[in-house]
């Protein structure tokens, strides 16, 4: 071995008492995040949130749900620090209240906070009913498509990423490439995979003069999309169009293309890359926004990407790989990746935009 080799730090292997512990509180962690569900789906948090402390009687007349249900689940989330539990004045398990803290509302149920959670534990919910089509993909190949997934992973997904997308005006306002072909009076830009609208919803309203046409292979996200464009009274600049990449070329010319953490899950992404540099004009700009994941593996990692490889084990790698054939992607889709897939749909480089501080996602703005 040379003198100037490097060799890896020693990591230190947990004993078995150790690694049980450790186990015990992914249990417990697993245990609040089904346990939150439950309070989401059933809108206990909510109720607890809008309405104010409650005892158990008062939540199930408020929610039309089970008492004894209801007991149970409040007494949990008061043993595991999440609500705050008051006895009663006559110390009966009836007049006891409990009180959703106003962190943990924030995080829980306000859906335009950047700390918004509550969908996190719907996403892993839906992954939970597929366990069987998910071993049977890991055993033999193949997939479980978003779809499959159903509601609760695909208004997750959006409900997660809409307080981000939110941000997107104020982000791009940053970039002056960017702001110049937003603002340009009748500018038209294209937003490929856009779920649930969001994303295109937030530009238009940002930006007065520019139309939207945003593009997705779901029909129930293109529904939700047109849904909410309808109510968010943007609907007569922003169009919605269930079709994948290469469906780009039937709507431009761009002005600029945007596909926002969606890449990492497309089978083919360099067809759809190749498509948005055709869709737009010469000069146009084509941006993706994807997970901001380390440039290289590290092993230990630190919680980011242990959280994409969850999203990837469970979501991502599987939808990816139920459309054949796929480069099978996953979650996980470091810089040098999306570079590769770049070039290969006739790009010449990518550029990492000075966009900081934006949750777990980079933004790249892909070079002819």
């Amino acid at each position: 071995m040379s003198s100037s080799a490097v060799s890896a730090p020693a990591v230190q292997s947990p004993s078995a008492d150790e690694f049980a512990e450790r186990m015990l509180a992914a249990v417990l962690g697993m245990t609040e995040v089904m346990a939150a569900y439950v309070g989401d789906r059933l809108g206990w948090y909510r109720s607890l949130a809008g309405e104010g402390p409650a005892t158990v009687a008062e939540l199930s007349a408020r929610t039309s749900t089970h008492p004894r249900y209801v007991r149970e689940w409040l007494e949990q989330q008061a043993v595991a620090g999440i609500l705050v539990m008051e006895e009663g004045a006559d110390g009966s398990p009836a007049s006891r209240r409990f009180t959703l803290p106003a962190g943990a509302a924030e995080v829980l149920t306000d859906e335009t906070s950047l700390a918004y959670m509550g969908p996190m534990p719907r996403l892993f919910a839906a992954t939970a009913r597929v366990l069987p089509e998910l071993l049977e993909a890991y055993r033999h190949g193949g997939g479980v498509s978003w779809e499959q997934l159903g509601t609760d992973a695909r208004e997750a997904q959006a409900d997660l990423n809409r307080p981000w997308f939110d941000q997107l005006p104020g982000a791009f306002a940053t970039i002056p490439q960017l702001e110049s072909v937003l603002a340009q009076p009748g500018a038209r830009i294209a937003d490929v995979g856009t779920g649930a609208g969001w994303s295109s919803i937030a530009l238009a309203q940002a930006y007065p003069e520019l139309r939207v046409d945003g593009f997705d292979i779901d029909e129930p996200s293109i529904q939700l999309a047109r849904e909410n464009a309808e109510r968010a009274g943007v609907a007569d600049r922003v169009h919605f169009h269930n079709a994948d990449g290469d469906g780009l070329a039937n709507y431009g010319p761009f002005d600029a293309a945007f596909a926002f953490e969606c890449i990492h899950d497309m089978p083919r992404p360099m067809d759809v890359l190749a498509a948005m540099r055709l869709a737009v004009r010469e000069d146009g700009l084509v941006i993706v926004m994807d997970e901001a994941v380390g440039e290289t593996l590290v092993a230990p990692g630190d919680d980011l990407e242990r959280l994409m490889y969850g999203f990837s084990l469970f979501c991502c790698l599987p939808d990816g790989l139920s459309h054949q054939p796929s480069v099978g992607t996953g979650t996980v889709m470091r810089p040098g990746i999306l570079l590769d897939y770049a070039r290969a749909a006739g790009f010449a480089d990518l550029e990492i935009l000075p966009i900081e501080d934006f949750g777990f996602f980079r933004f790249y703005s892909l070079v002819r």
